[in-house]
């Protein structure tokens, strides 16, 4: 592996590790070489995803059916929500209907550390924990009438 990859695997392995302690979520993944690892939703096509990059990391429900425009129906579902959803998540969130692609995502973005910050991680998982419980709890309720 190369050294990022190798990076991405031990921070993905703590992560992982310590989530185990605060969410069912994430318990049967195993950390992966990519910059996120991702669970299913129960929902085909819905994915709870932990994303890092450099300097940043985020916490996101990717919505990635095979079919563009029942993603697009899906995303502008919950779009109708979004006041309920972010007053429950406590946060505005990033809602990115990602313009001429297939997925959609609604995510939430964290500063102070990613992954060439390694003396953070500790802090960023923290938050990146937190952010995922938040947001399966925002949105849960919502997903069934949505992808009916």
């Amino acid at each position: 592996l190369a050294g990022r990859e190798k990076l991405r695997r031990r921070f993905f392995a703590g992560l992982l590790e310590r989530a185990r302690d605060e969410t069912a979520l994430h318990a049967n993944v195993g950390p992966g070489t990519a910059n996120w690892v991702g669970a299913g939703s129960g929902i085909a096509g819905l994915r709870w995803t932990y994303v890092v990059r450099e300097h940043d990391a985020r916490v996101e429900l990717y919505i990635d059916t095979p079919a563009s425009k029942e993603n697009q129906r899906i995303f502008k579902e919950l779009s109708a929500e979004k006041q309920a959803i972010e007053h429950a998540f406590g946060d505005p969130l990033d809602w990115d209907e990602k313009e001429g692609r297939r997925s959609r995502r609604i995510a939430k973005t964290y500063g102070g550390g990613g992954l060439s910050d390694e003396k953070e991680w500790e802090a960023v998982h923290g938050r990146l924990i937190d952010g995922m419980i938040k947001l399966e709890a925002a949105l849960q309720p919502h997903l069934k009438k949505a992808c009916n």
